[in-house]
């Protein structure tokens, strides 16, 4: 007998927490949301649209309801007039910058696996208050660290010490980025952690990677 997929796939996932939802400095109207995974310090910035951002934002707040439903309010009311439920949330892929993930339902005790866009996925999960999980492979290799190890933290307060300047006096464009050596975009990347700015953070993340 087949196991479910919840079962056959859960140890080798770890769980997701959302962290919060910040504006983007660089994309006109787009957000940047943080999850961080539960037992470790490392965050996944995500890149979403403002209303997905929007949506999120408002499951998260309970006391907010909009005065009509939105879309993902009415994908739970379905969901709840048949008797579906979401069990959890997967971030399976990433193929050059763009997150995958999938739905796990469930009906009547048969499981059903369902692609969607990881702004929508987790909007429907802060809903059903499922749990979000992802792969260590993709932490791996989009995961930003929440805290700099000790060394590169005296280094920056020696640099501290002889000039202060802000994320904003030395960050390059996004299309310059392919200009600066892989030292110069983790120095950057350390400051745009150190400055709690993920949507930046991500950006060189990915420039990185695509390097690698």
């Amino acid at each position: 007998m087949r196991q479910p997929f919840f079962y056959a796939h859960y140890m080798g996932l770890i769980q997701l927490t959302i962290k919060g939802i910040s504006y983007s400095q660089t994309q006109t109207g787009a957000y940047a949301l943080v999850l961080s995974e539960m037992e470790g310090s490392r965050t996944l910035p995500i890149i979403i649209g403002a209303f997905e951002a929007q949506s999120i934002a408002i499951a998260l707040e309970k006391e907010i309801r909009p005065p009509r439903p939105l879309t993902h309010d009415l994908f739970k009311t379905f969901s709840d007039r048949f008797s579906i439920q979401v069990k959890q949330v997967i971030i399976h892929k990433l193929i050059d910058g763009v997150f995958f993930s999938s739905l796990l339902c469930e009906k009547d005790g048969k499981e059903e696996v369902i692609d969607a866009r990881t702004s929508d996925a987790i909007a429907i999960a802060v809903r059903f208050l499922a749990p979000i999980y992802t792969y260590e492979n993709i932490l791996n290799k989009a995961g930003i660290y929440l805290k700099l190890d000790e060394e590169l933290a005296l280094e920056a307060a020696e640099e501290d010490k002889e000039m202060q300047v802000t994320l904003e006096d030395v960050m390059p464009s996004k299309g310059a980025y392919a200009s600066l050596s892989l030292a110069e975009l983790n120095k950057q990347l350390n400051q745009a952690i150190a400055d709690e700015n993920y949507e930046i953070a991500a950006e060189i993340r990915d420039e990185i990677s695509n390097r690698s």
